[in-house]
């Protein structure tokens, strides 16, 4: 289903992102994909941030955190940049994603803490 979806640009998992699937990204990271992929100079975990604090912008609709609350519980790293050096909590800060960052905020103390 998603394969015959997926645009010749976006991988699987970095599609299912920009369409804000959460269902079929958690389907893709149970199968094996990489939670820490990069693609297009984006992290999954960068790209999901961006893409919910663009939805909220273009639709006037609340922010959603699904996509991100997903990456983190299948291991991506929330200290991760992107190739360009950008981080997931500089990415929801810039967009104000104040869910985000309190999701990276909790996964981040808790790798500090030593309990993953």
């Amino acid at each position: 289903m998603l394969n015959a979806l997926m645009s010749d640009f976006w991988t699987p998992a970095h599609y299912a992102v920009e369409h804000e699937d959460a269902e079929a990204l958690a389907r893709l990271l149970a199968g094996g994909s990489d939670p820490d992929e990069v693609f297009s100079n984006v992290t999954l975990l960068t790209h999901a941030i961006d893409t919910e604090g663009d939805g909220a912008l273009q639709t006037g609709q609340p922010l959603t955190v699904h996509t991100t609350a997903v990456l983190l519980a299948f291991g991506a790293d929330p200290d991760l940049a992107d190739p360009d050096g950008r981080t997931p909590l500089d990415m929801a800060t810039f967009h104000a994603h104040d869910l985000a960052v309190r999701l990276l905020r909790t996964h981040i103390s808790k790798r500090v803490g030593g309990s993953r």
